[in-house]
């Protein structure tokens, strides 16, 4: 594609750079069928399987360098970063939203779309920090332990007494 075919399509390399994003983004974006397919019956081993489910996501190489690029142009285009988070994570915290509803009579969860972004928070946030920063490699054993952990963590916190 010429410099010209470029430019007639987009206005700068500004708008080239966030369409390039934003096509990466929804590449890496897991959908809500994927997610509620490992949904089970069993709320503990479903929250595990969707918090594995986005750490795995997560940990891919271009996923990581996407990240990366990310976080490295948010202060140039600071609206980018949370759109493409909450692109990310949009399908799966709304899954999570219907599993905590769908389960409501032994959580006791208030607000059941905070609870999503503290679940994800808790069982992806550290996984996923640790693999794109390099000190882990993957979904290990190690990791998941810290997401079972984690989702026990977070199921004690919620569970009616």
């Amino acid at each position: 594609m010429s410099k010209r075919t470029v430019y007639a399509r987009y206005a700068d390399k500004s708008a080239l750079f966030i369409a390039a994003v934003e096509r990466a983004v929804e590449r890496f974006t897991i959908s809500r069928e994927v997610v509620e397919a490992v949904v089970t019956d069993d709320l503990g081993e479903s929250l595990v399987a969707i918090a594995r489910l986005r750490v795995e996501n997560l940990a891919s190489a271009s996923s990581i360098k996407l990240q990366r690029i990310l976080i490295t142009q948010s202060y140039r285009f600071p609206d980018l970063y949370p759109a493409a988070i909450e692109r990310f994570v949009g399908p799966v915290a709304q899954v999570l939203v219907d599993l905590f509803e769908r389960h409501r009579a032994e959580l006791d969860i208030a607000q059941p779309r905070r609870a999503a972004t503290a679940f994800l928070g808790l069982t992806v946030g550290g996984p996923s920090r640790a693999i794109v920063s390099g000190l882990a490699d993957g979904v290990t054993d190690e990791v998941d332990e810290t997401i079972r952990f984690a989702v026990r963590l977070f199921l004690d916190g919620v569970r009616r007494r």
